[in-house]
């Protein structure tokens, strides 16, 4: 399942907050993830989930220093990942070594992925954070992922900055931090939100030139017919 061209677009061009209040609508409550920061907070993200799941290393499977590219999921992900994609992964939170490179940042955005999230860290962080390259994580470490983290298997549900993530899902970021939209609503969430944002930018506008917000925010039918009648005198 995909969204339209349009409904993509829009998603660029909405925020993660405004997001959080229409999934709320919607009776979704946990979207927005914890502790989850972008790297270039300049950059927006929009794409579809290409989850990885890591669970705790053990030593007679991991301290690898050399991965096998043909065998570990990690490694598999990466060259399996498509355009629009965005990998997601699921460190369980833990920041005591990465969750992926540099070098496999690169190769994920030269094979047209949208950008990289995780709940873990990440390392090659100066060098990262210079990729025009959508990138969020939850901190930065030197040490390579095995230290702690063994990939089991990809394109499952996960749980990422504690919220969950099922393959195929959208996800949305910009400076505040990360927003997942399940696939099923993301269509009519993209549409609703961009029609809000333009409503709330008018609101700002009238707010900060002295206006109350008694009938304002949230609007009344007034209110409402008052903006339907400047947008139409704008579009004209």
């Amino acid at each position: 399942m995909k969204l339209t061209a349009d409904a993509f677009e829009k998603l660029g061009h909405v925020s993660t907050a405004s997001l959080t209040s229409e999934l709320l609508k919607l009776g979704f409550r946990n979207t927005f993830m914890k502790g989850v920061n972008p790297l270039r907070p300049d950059k927006r993200l929009v794409g579809y989930a290409f989850t990885l799941r890591y669970i705790p290393a053990r030593e007679d499977l991991d301290l690898q220093v050399d991965y096998d590219n043909l065998t570990n999921p990690q490694r598999v992900a990466v060259e399996t990942i498509g355009p629009e994609e965005v990998l997601v992964i699921d460190a369980r939170g833990e920041i005591g070594a990465a969750s992926l490179g540099h070098i496999l940042c690169t190769r994920l955005m030269c094979r047209g992925g949208h950008g990289v999230v995780t709940d873990g860290a990440l390392r090659d962080y100066p060098s990262i954070k210079n990729l025009d390259f959508p990138t969020y994580a939850a901190g930065a470490h030197g040490t390579t992922s095995s230290v702690l983290h063994h990939p089991v298997d990809f394109q499952k549900p996960i749980g990422c900055g504690g919220v969950m993530v099922r393959p195929g899902d959208v996800i949305v970021g910009d400076d505040e931090g990360v927003v997942v939209i399940p696939i099923q609503v993301a269509e009519k969430v993209a549409q609703k939100c961009y029609e809000r944002e333009q409503l709330e930018e008018w609101i700002q506008k009238k707010v900060a030139d002295g206006a109350g917000i008694v009938g304002l925010y949230p609007p009344n039918e007034e209110t409402l017919a008052e903006y339907r009648n400047w947008k139409k005198s704008k579009d004209e």
